[in-house]
Order: C-alpha cells, then sequence, then structure tokens
C-alpha cells in the first residue's frame, strides 16, 4: 500500500499529480524524477525554509542521483516583486538554465508564486515542481496554476497561469509553523466548505480545532479534501472565467485589508480572508440571499479556532471606508467598472454576483466599523479583558 495519497488534477497534457503524505519530502527526489526532462533541477526557496527544510530536500535529490543548485531569496510578500523576480531570473540565466531544466518551489505561497512566475517566463516558459510548506500553500496556492507577483497597485496583479509538473505535499512539514501560520492556512482550508460542500464545513465544525493542533488524522484529511476541491475546479475553469472565480470567497474585502496594511506581518493573508469571508456572507444576509444563521455559525466556527472574524479582531489602526473600497476596485475580478462579488445562499452555496451597488459595500463596511468602535468602547470598562492577540 502506499504511504501516499495521490489526486490528479485532470488537465490533458498540462494534468499532474498531488502526492500527500508524511514522507514526501524524504522521497521528493525519486517522486519527482519520473516528470523531470533531464537530471538537472534548481530549488528556489527563501532564508527560512532553507533553514528547516532544504537539507532535507538536497539529500532526496542525491538519493535520486539529481543534479540540484538552490537559491534562496528574502522571506516576506516582499520577495513577490518585480524586482526579486528580475533578480532570481538574472540568476538563473547566469547558471545556464536549459528548457529541460526544471525548477522546484521549497516555501510557502510567495515561493509557489515567485518561482512559479519565474519558471513562466525564463526562456518562455520551463517545468516546475511545488513542494508546499505552509499549510496555506498545501491547500491551495501550490495546486492550480496561478502564479505571480504583486504590483503598487495591488496583489497578484502580476503573473501568469502556468500549471506545475508535480506538487508533493508533506503534511509533516506543517508542525514546523507557528500557530498563527497555521491558522491563516487553515481560513483557506474552511473556504472550500463554504463555496460548494456543506458537509466538509460541519466535519471542520466538529475536527477543524485537531486539525489546527497538528492532528495527523485530521490533519490529512483536511489537506486532502481541500486539494480534492481545488483540483475539481480547476479541471473545470482552469484559467478563472467562470466557476474558478469562487474560489476567491471573502478574497475582495481580505485582499483590500491586506492592501491598506501593506501585505506585511500585520495581517496575513488568510486572517484577511478569514474577516472577508464573514463580510460576504454579511453581504449576502444583507441583500437577503443567505440565512442570518449561516452567517453567525461561519463567525462562530472561525473565531472558535482563534481566526479574526471582524475589524475589532484587527490591530488597531484608522480604518477609511473609501480607501477599502478604492482597492476593491482594483480587483482582478472587475469587469465594464463593477466589482464581481462572491456572495452566498448559505453554506455551500457560493455564487458569483455582479450586482452590487458600491453604496451597499459602504453600508457594509461602515457598519462593520460601528461595531468595532462599540466593542472597544465596552472593552474598555473596568472589569472587562479583551480578546487575547493573534498568534498567543
Amino acid at each position: 500500500m502506499s504511504p501516499h495519497q495521490s489526486l490528479r488534477v485532470e488537465l490533458g497534457e498540462r494534468g499532474y499529480d498531488i502526492l500527500i503524505g508524511t514522507t514526501v519530502l524524504a522521497e521528493a527526489g525519486k517522486l519527482m524524477r519520473p516528470v523531470l526532462k533531464s537530471e538537472r533541477v534548481i530549488v528556489v526557496t527563501d532564508a527560512n525554509v532553507a533553514e528547516l527544510h532544504l537539507a532535507r530536500l538536497q539529500r532526496a535529490l542525491d538519493d535520486a542521483g539529481l543534479q540540484h543548485d538552490s537559491l534562496v531569496v528574502p522571506p516576506g510578500d516582499g520577495s513577490k516583486s518585480l524586482d526579486q523576480l528580475g533578480a532570481l531570473v538574472g540568476r538563473l540565466l547566469e547558471m545556464k538554465v536549459e528548457r529541460s531544466t526544471t525548477l522546484v518551489a521549497l516555501g510557502g505561497g510567495v515561493i509557489g508564486d515567485l518561482a512559479g512566475f519565474a519558471a513562466a517566463v525564463t526562456l518562455r516558459g520551463i517545468d516546475f515542481v511545488q513542494i508546499p510548506t505552509s499549510l496555506l500553500a498545501q491547500v491551495d496556492s501550490s495546486v492550480g496554476g496561478k502564479t505571480g507577483i504583486n504590483a503598487p497597485q495591488g496583489k497578484n496583479l502580476i503573473g501568469a497561469f502556468h500549471q506545475p509538473r508535480l506538487v508533493l505535499a508533506d503534511t509533516s512539514i506543517l508542525t514546523t509553523l507557528p500557530r498563527r501560520e497555521m491558522l491563516a492556512g487553515y481560513a483557506e482550508v474552511v473556504k472550500y466548505g463554504l463555496i460548494r460542500d456543506a458537509g466538509f464545513f460541519h466535519w471542520l465544525e466538529a475536527h477543524g480545532a485537531d486539525l489546527v493542533q497538528g492532528e495527523r488524522a485530521e490533519l490529512q484529511h483536511g489537506v486532502l479534501e481541500s486539494c480534492r476541491a481545488k483540483a475539481d475546479v480547476v479541471a473545470a475553469d482552469e484559467r478563472e472565467s467562470g466557476q474558478r472565480a469562487l474560489l476567491n470567497l471573502g478574497h475582495t474585502f481580505g485582499h483590500a485589508l491586506e492592501a491598506e496594511t501593506g501585505y506585511g506581518d500585520e495581517l496575513l493573508h488568510g486572517e484577511g480572508v478569514a474577516v472577508g469571508m464573514v463580510m460576504a456572507f454579511d453581504l449576502s444576509v444583507q441583500r437577503g440571499h443567505c440565512p442570518p444563521e449561516d452567517a453567525d455559525r461561519v463567525r462562530r466556527h472561525l473565531a472558535a479556532v482563534g481566526l479574526p472574524t471582524g475589524f475589532a479582531d484587527l490591530a488597531p489602526r484608522h480604518w477609511d471606508v473609501e480607501r477599502l473600497i478604492t482597492h476593491m476596485s482594483r480587483d482582478k475580478k472587475v469587469s465594464g467598472g463593477r466589482i464581481t462579488f462572491v456572495l452566498v445562499r448559505g453554506i455551500g452555496e457560493a455564487y458569483l454576483d455582479n450586482t452590487v451597488e458600491l453604496d451597499e459595500v459602504r453600508a457594509l463596511l461602515t457598519a462593520a466599523l460601528n461595531d468595532a468602535d462599540q466593542l472597544a468602547r465596552e472593552n474598555e470598562a473596568p472589569g472587562v479583558t479583551t480578546r487575547a492577540t493573534l498568534g498567543s
């Protein structure tokens, strides 16, 4: 019996496998060898991941008889930039990569996006393999072929669709993650239940806390089901011409929050998505499309595991409604000057809606900020303690 669970992303000639297990990093060379065009690979990683996992990957490549070099970039979302992309591609060209060379992205979503985009544009396209090392990357960004970098005008606005040749998701790696990063990844796991699988969300209500704690069986199941959902959507709509956009539930709001906070440690992507999903449910309730009890259920679950659900849970700062709306207007789903929102008719019933007026969004954000201000005033009363900060 194979120690790995395998899923196929069905894209014809561009199809590939996702292998999920606790030993795939140690066997990475052997597992990727069948998809390589030559015996030369170049690993792209960041300084933090290199310290934790690069040596083990290098041993696996040695065991498989593969030639390999490594390139290490600075950690953090700042590496998803034109400057870093140019530097990375320049180093690859200096190393005389050939079209048969394969890049290996060892890291979280930043590395997967950056290395994947570099693979897409170097020599007009070379192969790459994803080895995601964060929960968010394992369940979301490593699957589907979206690669890219950020622009001053917004997140992921420069990029290409470039499918990997293989995804190796080693769930044992996740035990090295700080709790805050596990929670940020967990928001994307919850997303799959909210979009199209109410049964999965029900399972998460019972087992999500154990998953976040790193319990092996729950973690393996959560990663497997998330990848299965992502693979099905990508196979049906590779380039986000329709239903794949449902995977952006909460992201229009979340990306606006991230843009306002500067894409840094103040607000992680998954934290923004968590707040954004609550806002998407609240907007759906406001429009009369979703039962209020479903929105309450989502809010309760996210809060129970430790994710933020509104402005009151975020670091204190001045939030400006008009600035947030401006950020949203730069979203990739804007068409004809209108923002396409992912809304819901209930848990597991997401749909696309381009009929939302900005005044509706303005009213929602204003009410949410007023609620946060009221809660802050109440928490200043004697004897009242505030909620624990994220990552504690």
